[in-house]
């Protein structure tokens, strides 16, 4: 369905959820306006919400999600094809769906739902957490394939760092953009996550989460002042 956002681009993630002190479609119109400011190309949201929100205070592209729990399902970002139609309803230009070979709630496949969602004319992103997803993902039909979930399944690598090395596999093997996403905490290392094929980087907590940031310096200055 086309690039909707530029080349080496940076999308900022503008999301807080309940518990966090700027949850709100108000506080996330805010940041994606401060996001716009500091030279983001795109903004990935969640929620209807935020997304309408962010829509009418940004003339930037949006990714949009929807996070939610389903009863007996381990799938969390928009995880059927209803909530899929509701965020592009809502605004959003590309939508992100869980792109792994887990089960689906309305026990759609992730073929149909590409499939169903392209009839409904939404570009879809996939976020997956192996290369072998990547692959299954583009074959399916995704307009984008994100590591997003790598490190967040339980068969997937679990490190501390960004996956460089799924992003430059995916990024060899396929056609389609492929997308860095996923603790991505420095600039060098979203210019390393470039570096290594992807079409763009997607950057959240290490933005928009003000305690998480806070919490590294926190962490950091206690680890310098512990005896040894």
């Amino acid at each position: 369905m086309g690039t909707i956002i530029p080349h080496r681009g940076l999308v900022v993630s503008c999301q807080a959820l309940e518990d966090e002190p700027l949850h709100g479609s108000h506080h996330m119109a805010a940041m994606a306006r401060a996001a716009k400011m500091g030279g983001a190309v795109a903004i990935r949201a969640n929620g209807e919400d935020d997304i309408s929100a962010i829509k009418k205070a940004v003339n930037l592209p949006i990714i949009g999600i929807k996070k939610k729990d389903y009863a007996n399902y381990d799938i969390y970002i928009t995880p059927t094809v209803a909530d899929a139609v509701t965020v592009h309803e809502a605004g959003a230009d590309i939508v992100a769906i869980d792109g792994t070979k887990r089960a689906r709630p309305d026990k759609q496949t992730l073929a149909e739902t590409i499939a169903e969602l392209h009839r409904h004319e939404v570009t879809v992103m996939t976020d997956v957490s192996t290369f072998e997803e990547g692959v299954h993902a583009a074959t399916c039909g995704a307009d984008y394939v994100a590591t997003t979930l790598s490190g967040y399944t339980p068969y997937s690598p679990q490190q501390q760092e960004p996956d460089l090395a799924l992003v430059s596999k995916l990024a060899e093997e396929l056609a389609v953009p492929v997308v860095a996403e996923g603790r991505i905490r420095s600039p060098q290392q979203a210019v390393a996550a470039l570096d290594a094929g992807a079409h763009f980087v997607v950057v959240g907590g290490a933005i928009t989460r003000p305690q998480e940031i806070t919490a590294r310096y926190a962490d950091a200055i206690r680890g310098i002042n512990v005896p040894g």
